[in-house]
Parts: C-alpha cells; sequence; structure tokens
C-alpha cells in the first residue's frame, strides 16, 4: 500500500500558500513516525491535559484553539479547572498563548462572556488568550486543539486534537451520566445530558505540524475583528487585541512510532483572505474524498451532524461504485437547538444526507443514534471516521459544508505502519491488509457501544459481521423498548436512528434557513459553480 493511494499530495491540498508541507525536510504532506493516542471521552482527555500541564516548567510552551472555554469547566483532578491549570502554567514562567473564537451574543445561545473571561483570567496570570474573528459572516473558529513543547525535554511534546472543547457539558465518560457543568441542551437531553467525543494525543514530529497551524493563524497580521463596535468596547475594557511575539520555533520531535500523521484542514475563502490561505483551503474534504474512492468493504463514521447531499455525494458515489461497500453512521438522535426554525433545518440537513446514501446504498447503510442506561439520548459530539481499517479520521470537523468550506476546521488523519494481523486481514476487496490503529479505534467504540468488555470483540472483526452485530443489537433494544421496557434492559446503547421527516411549507422555511444560517458554503464563487472543493 503506498501512502499517497491514501493520503493528499502536497499539490492535492489545494493551497499553495501554506508551508505546512514545504517545511517538510522531505517536503511530503505527512509526517511518519509518530505515536497516536485516542482519548475517548471528555473526562479522559481532561485529566491527561491537565496532568501534563502541570508537569511544563519556565520556558516551556503551551498554545491552543478553540471554539469555547470555559474558565470554570472541571478537569476532574483534585479542584482544578481549565482557568486554573492554564494560569498557574503561566505563573511559573510556561509561555502561554491562546486563539478562541470571539463568538456572537450570549443571547444567541452562543459564548462570547465565557470566551472573553478565559482570556482575561489568562492575561491577568501573564499569558495570552486572544479572541479571534477573523471568520467569514457568520462563520467561527472552530478548531480544538492544544500543543505543549518542553524546552530541553522533546520527548515529553505532545499534541492534542479532536473534537472536545475546554468547555461545560463535555467532561463526560464511559457511563455517560453527562458532565455536572452542563449547557443549555433540550430538555430530552435531562438535566445532565451525556456527551460522546473523541480527542487524541499526539507524539512526534507530527507536533510540529500542529503548532505550525497555530503559528500561522497567530501570525496572520489582520485585525482580530473589523467591526467598530466590538474594538471600540475591547479599547474601553483593556482588552489584548495585538498578539504579542512567540518563541522561536524548536525543531520537530524526533520519530517514535509507527503511525502516519496527515493534518488535514477547513479555512473559508474571505474577501480579505488569510495570508496562509488566501484562497481558503478545504483539504478535509479532499482527503475525505480522495480516501472514499479506496473504500471497498466498511464505512464507519460517528458525526455530530451529517448533513447534505452534496457533501455526503462522497459517500454515496463509494457505495454505488462498489456493491458490497457497507457504511455505519453514529449521530445524534435528536439536535443540540431549542427553537424550532433551527431543529427543521438540522433535520432538512440530515435529511438531504440519509435520502442520498441510502439511494446509493439501500440496506447496506444503518444509521443509529446513542442512549445511556437509562435511556437517555447521548448526544454525539464526536468527528471519527475509519474507512475499511487502514484509514482513520479525527479531528473537529463534521460532515457537512459548514465544515468542509466555511468555519476553520483541523482533523488528524493516521495511517499505521503495523498491520493488525488477526483475521480478516482485510475489509472486503479492499486493496491493503487491516492496519493496527483503524481497526482498534473500530473495535474500542464498537465494544462501547455494545456494552462489551475489553477484548471482547472477536465477532467485530469481519467488518460485515460487525454490521450485523451492530443491527441485532438495536433491535433487541428497540424490541424492549416496544415492549413498554418489561425484563432486563438488553445490553448495548444502539438505537435505530428514525427521523421525522419535513415537509411541506415548514420544508421551505427551514431550507432555507439551513443553507442561509445553519450549513453555509464557504467556497470560491467558481467552485460553488461546479460543485468542487
Amino acid at each position: 500500500m503506498a501512502l499517497d493511494d491514501w493520503l493528499l499530495l502536497p499539490a492535492e491540498r489545494g493551497n499553495p500558500a501554506t508551508a505546512i508541507d514545504s517545511r517538510h525536510p522531505d517536503g511530503a504532506a505527512w509526517t511518519t513516525g509518530n505515536d497516536v493516542t485516542v482519548l475517548v471521552h471528555g473526562a479522559s482527555y481532561l485529566a491527561d491535559l491537565a496532568e501534563r500541564v502541570g508537569r511544563m516548567r519556565a520556558g516551556d510552551y503551551l498554545f491552543f484553539t478553540d471554539w469555547r472555554g470555559d474558565p470554570d469547566e472541571r478537569v476532574g483532578i483534585e479542584n482544578l479547572d481549565v482557568a486554573t491549570i492554564f494560569c498557574e502554567a503561566a505563573r511559573r514562567g510556561v509561555v502561554v498563548k491562546g486563539l478562541v473564537w470571539r463568538s456572537h451574543l450570549d443571547r444567541f445561545a452562543f459564548s462570547e462572556q465565557e470566551n472573553r473571561h478565559l482570556g482575561e483570567d489568562i492575561g491577568a496570570a501573564g499569558g495570552e488568550c486572544l479572541r479571534d474573528m477573523r471568520v467569514r459572516p457568520g462563520g467561527s473558529h472552530h478548531q480544538k486543539f492544544v500543543v505543549l513543547r518542553h524546552r530541553g525535554r522533546p520527548a515529553d511534546d505532545v499534541a492534542y486534537v479532536g473534537g472536545i472543547d475546554l468547555c461545560h457539558s463535555r467532561r463526560d465518560d464511559a457511563t455517560h451520566e453527562g458532565d455536572p457543568q452542563r449547557q443549555p441542551m433540550p430538555d430530552i437531553y435531562g438535566t445532565r445530558p451525556p456527551w460522546h467525543d473523541i480527542q487524541v494525543r499526539i507524539s512526534g514530529p507530527a507536533v510540529g505540524d500542529v503548532e505550525w497551524v497555530f503559528r500561522e493563524r497567530w501570525e496572520d497580521p489582520s485585525p482580530l475583528t473589523r467591526n467598530p463596535v466590538n474594538r471600540i468596547l475591547d479599547l474601553l475594557r483593556r482588552e489584548d487585541d495585538d498578539p504579542g511575539t512567540l518563541p522561536e520555533p524548536d525543531a520537530a520531535p524526533a520519530r517514535c512510532g509507527s503511525h502516519t500523521v496527515q493534518l488535514l484542514r477547513t479555512y473559508p475563502y474571505r474577501l480579505r483572505g488569510y495570508p496562509f490561505a488566501p484562497r481558503g483551503e478545504r483539504s478535509i474534504a479532499r482527503g475525505y474524498i480522495k480516501a472514499l474512492s479506496q473504500a471497498r468493504g466498511l464505512v464507519y463514521l460517528e458525526d455530530q451532524y451529517f448533513w447534505s447531499a452534496e457533501v455526503v455525494e462522497s459517500f454515496a458515489a463509494a457505495l454505488e461504485a462498489n456493491q458490497h461497500l457497507q457504511m455505519i453512521v453514529v449521530v445524534p438522535h435528536y439536535s443540540d437547538q431549542t427553537g424550532r426554525l433551527q431543529s427543521d433545518a438540522a433535520l432538512v440537513g440530515r435529511q438531504e444526507a440519509m435520502d442520498a446514501v441510502r439511494a446509493a446504498g439501500g440496506d447496506r447503510v444503518a444509521l443509529y443514534g446513542l442512549e445511556n442506561h437509562s435511556g437517555v439520548p447521548v448526544y454525539v459530539h464526536a468527528k471519527a471516521c475509519v474507512v475499511d481499517e487502514v484509514w482513520a479520521s479525527i479531528g473537529s470537523d463534521n460532515v457537512n459544508r459548514r465544515s468542509w468550506t466555511h468555519d476553520s476546521e483541523l482533523t488528524c488523519v493516521v495511517l499505521d505502519e503495523h498491520l493488525d494481523g488477526r483475521a480478516p486481514d482485510r475489509a472486503g476487496d479492499q486493496t491493503g491488509p487491516a492496519r493496527t490503529f483503524a481497526r482498534q479505534l473500530r473495535l474500542r467504540l464498537g465494544r462501547e457501544h455494545l456494552d462489551r468488555a475489553d477484548g471482547d470483540d472477536e465477532d467485530l472483526l469481519e467488518p460485515s459481521k460487525a454490521f450485523a452485530a451492530f443491527a441485532e443489537s438495536a433491535q433487541r433494544l428497540q424490541a424492549w423498548h416496544d415492549s413498554g421496557c418489561r425484563g432486563p434492559r438488553p445490553a448495548g446503547r444502539l438505537r435505530q436512528y428514525r427521523q421525522p421527516r419535513v415537509e411541506g411549507r415548514r420544508k421551505l422555511t427551514a431550507t432555507a434557513f439551513y443553507r442561509a444560517v445553519s450549513d453555509p458554503d464557504g467556497r470560491p464563487p467558481g467552485l460553488r459553480r461546479y460543485g468542487g472543493f
């Protein structure tokens, strides 16, 4: 198997202005020799992050970006919260620099005040955390990553990439009883909304690539906001809007593992473009399209949205081209939006996507939602995909037009040099054998959703048997609910996703809102016209 069968070449990234690839000594669009650890659930991630930040010393540096940051979000170690671990690091002499999305107003259910307060706390401790509004109208900075570099101790360097924000509702675990510090959610999710999410911890040369993503954004000379009202308010509040100088970059950490890592991104096309992406970047979309062209056996996807017929066209094309290909999609049962218009718009977007993949794959496509053992729906916020036990992606990006074209996003693609070795050695008639990282990720998630113990997955190795096991578990749980919950609850957390269809005048209104607000298009006009990425 050649890496460039699955990964983008530098020219295929579609953004010659960035140096993320050319900075590599070999000019490749990926790095080899990394070690990537999957951290399922916010509780695992936040505790791991807090423990490693607590070991940092003067002269080390910590860079982070986020969509939302709640200073008081607990990390699961003693009484520590996000602001405390970052501020204590800054007081010890760690160089702390952060970029969080400035956000829209709180009265529209966003996080303007929370993000400002996190910046104020870190600034008072000697660090810098700036609110960044260099986005398209209606857009956001959605990247969620942290880079920890250690002067003289490169073996300790790590980067975290994924979908978990440093904010309320994220600190859940495998029990899915929810985070005591909740954010507003519809009543269907209860008083402590259960939350399913994933982050990865990277060691090795790819840490330098994640750092480069931060440096490109930090060193953008454009004003953090062009809104004159915001600039006056910032001046009155004496808010920091002038990024300070970053320390000189260290050499990338040495090779330490078997994982090839490629970072893929989304940046929108803007009239005042980013200097590192003047016409935007859509390498996430391009990476998915290339990987899906290789799919032969099973595509396993967990996604918060799964919207837009145009975006899922690459999934549909793979299903049409390969009649043995199966697809499992795990999504939230219900939207996180409380307003009827917003909820209808979410239903319209998913309805488009579901119709497209089911028309292409029929009963080879299965969509599920999750619930905890109390029957409360679990909000699936994870953004992960495994193609044929070879290509695995975990990031901040959802499968929708906003994530593929409009907001800033970052995803980590992993290909493992190590073969899994267990039979069957490949999914269907795929061209390459199963790789350890991709298969283990799929199996780990499958065990959780099926209520299996670690190692109880021999019947899940064959992708078609895993497809059947998911279906059988969901059918048993649904039958138990249909019986009025008589008798012991069967094992498993999967229920078939059943979506009410939006029709008539409601659909017309919701579709207009969906395309303009919920899932806008951030591509240059030429790409919009012919539907390319």
